[in-house]
């Protein structure tokens, strides 16, 4: 008696693994984009409460630059703009791997029980 599982049911173990990985590095990347975007919000809710002829700096790698009050707010729309859209298709690839998981998990269920009763006999 073997206790080797066929090759389908290895497969699709195989694929479920895979996607529960590409599921936990989407999940990271979207925790990502939801830190930047609200960094991005605090600093133009920030930037909203100065006055137009604020002295502003805005770091550029190890630099702080001289800029714009109104520059900057734009900058800072615009990436905001930018990383919704983004958090908008992490979210969406994350329902479309979550639905996958589910039917991969449903197509094993019955497979996986039959392989059980087969040993079990």
């Amino acid at each position: 008696m073997s206790t080797e599982l066929p090759p389908q049911i290895q497969h699709q173990l195989a694929q479920l693994q895979q996607i529960q990985q590409q599921a936990q590095a989407i999940f990271g990347q979207r925790t990502q984009v939801e830190m930047m975007l609200r960094e991005t919000e605090r600093a133009l809710e920030e930037l909203e409460k100065l006055d137009k002829n604020a002295v502003i700096y805005k770091a550029i790698g190890e630099l702080l630059i001289k800029s714009e009050k109104s520059a900057t707010q734009v900058e800072l729309e615009e990436k905001k703009e930018t990383l919704e859209l983004r958090l908008k298709t992490l979210e969406k690839q994350e329902k479309r791997i979550q639905k996958r998981f589910q039917e991969l998990q449903e197509q094993l269920r019955p497979l996986l029980r039959k392989e059980g009763e087969k040993k079990g006999s």
